[in-house]
């Protein structure tokens, strides 16, 4: 019976083993992963870049190709809308003396583009190009002529109006027949045109700064001469204007308000020291106004100082010729420039290799030609070799001398003519 009871209690720990270990079917050991290759794929051949082609793009609207409008044209030489008959028709070029005995020159103020440029004795000479010229009864006084400004006109088709000239330099130039001049009767004019010309009572100046240009003997010298007052067919306008309503600001270039083109020390040897001219530029209006020996420049035609748009400091290599120091400069092929418009200055070149009627083209530094503002154009003439005289800047207290190379001069220094 006990043994019995031993035999049971064995069999029903044996069941309860069971259910606590064996009686739940065991879950299979999870299987290992399999393990992930990547696969490396070929080098692929890279894809090209995008070839980036710059174009030279101006930064203001210009001027492009001229309508009539209401009789009216914008003007090859200010931009400016002008009556048809003038903006089409050729300009006449002055030659005007800017030496203090001449003082006030007339009718400056009219002239679309003024030209300033060394002489002997080292003062400077103007040339005034003018298109709107119908309402003055004369211009002066006129002075004679250097040949590198007879090729400076050339480039404009302008007629070109002297009393006197520098004969053995300008003589076979001038009387050339494709070539458009009134010059009063002096020997060394072949065809001259007095009708052109005439003396005024000035008391107190000098016979040589009494002769005057009259606009009425301009039109009759023109006709008599058979000159075709119509730009040719190949004309080359000489500047790129900003468009109507627009302003060429040029807010990334360098101020400059004052601007000299030789400096106040007394230095002369590059033409400018004489009188020391300078420009100011006023925002109100963005017009340079004109100074010289200490006062304003005015024109005594209308009694207002004289002022323009834009001021171009083109310098040109230079050289004395003779004894009597006359002056050649180099007004063809290329040279270094500056260009101050909106109270800012715009360092560049100028470039004219297309021929004597063809004008120098100014370019900024990457090759693009500068946008000048509407208006008038001051260009003065820099003798490459003191281009050192040249100052700008924001007031007289901070002039500073542009990065432009001078070429060192081998002529002889004649500062005592002046």
């Amino acid at each position: 019976m006990f043994r019995k009871k031993i035999t049971l209690l064995i069999a029903a720990l044996c069941t309860m083993t069971c259910l606590a270990g064996c009686g739940k079917k065991e879950e299979p050991a999870p299987e290992p992963e399999p393990e992930v290759v990547e696969e490396e794929l070929p080098p692929q051949p890279e894809e090209p870049e995008e070839e980036i082609v710059e174009e030279l793009t101006t930064a203001y609207p210009v001027i492009e190709e001229r309508t009539e409008t209401n009789g009216e044209i914008q003007s090859y030489l200010t931009g400016q809308w002008t009556s048809v008959d003038k903006a089409r028709r050729r300009p006449i070029a002055v030659m005007i003396p800017n030496n203090k005995p001449a003082m006030p020159q007339y009718g400056l103020s009219k002239a679309a583009i003024i030209y300033e440029a060394p002489v002997e004795g080292r003062i400077t000479r103007l040339m005034a190009v003018f298109e709107d010229f119908d309402d003055l009864e004369r211009i002066g006084p006129v002075r004679s002529s250097r040949d590198y400004f007879v090729y400076t006109a050339m480039g404009y088709e302008a007629i070109y109006c002297n009393w006197g000239l520098a004969r053995p330099y300008v003589e076979e130039l001038i009387n050339r027949p494709n070539y458009y001049n009134i010059s009063a009767a002096v020997v060394g004019i072949h065809n001259p045109a007095d009708e052109a010309f005439d003396r005024f009572s000035r008391p107190g100046y000098a016979k040589e700064f009494t002769g005057y240009l009259k606009i009425d003997g301009v039109f009759k010298a023109a006709e008599r001469l058979g000159y075709d007052w119509n730009y040719d067919q190949n004309y080359v306008p000489p500047f790129l204007f900003v468009a109507d309503e627009m302003i060429a600001a040029y807010p990334e270039k360098e101020d400059a308000f004052v601007v000299y083109p030789g400096d106040k020390s007394g230095n002369n040897s590059g033409g400018y020291g004489a009188y020391n001219p300078y420009f100011e530029y006023h925002e109100d209006d963005g017009l340079y106004y004109r100074y010289q020996d200490g006062q304003k420049q005015i024109d005594e035609y209308n009694n207002e100082q004289l002022a323009v748009s834009n001021v171009v400091f083109q310098y040109c290599h230079g050289e004395v010729r003779d004894d009597h120091d006359y002056l050649a400069f180099a007004v063809h092929g290329e040279g270094d420039a500056l260009v101050f418009t909106s109270g800012k200055v715009i360092q560049g070149t100028w470039k004219r290799y297309d021929g004597d009627f063809t004008p120098p083209k100014f370019y900024n530094e990457e090759g693009e030609e500068i946008i000048f503002n509407q208006g008038k154009t001051w260009i003065c003439n820099i003798w490459q070799e003191y281009g050192d005289s040249v100052r700008y800047g924001v007031d007289d207290d901070h002039l500073i001398m542009p990065d432009v190379p001078s070429v060192p001069s081998d002529g002889e220094d004649t500062d005592e003519n002046a």
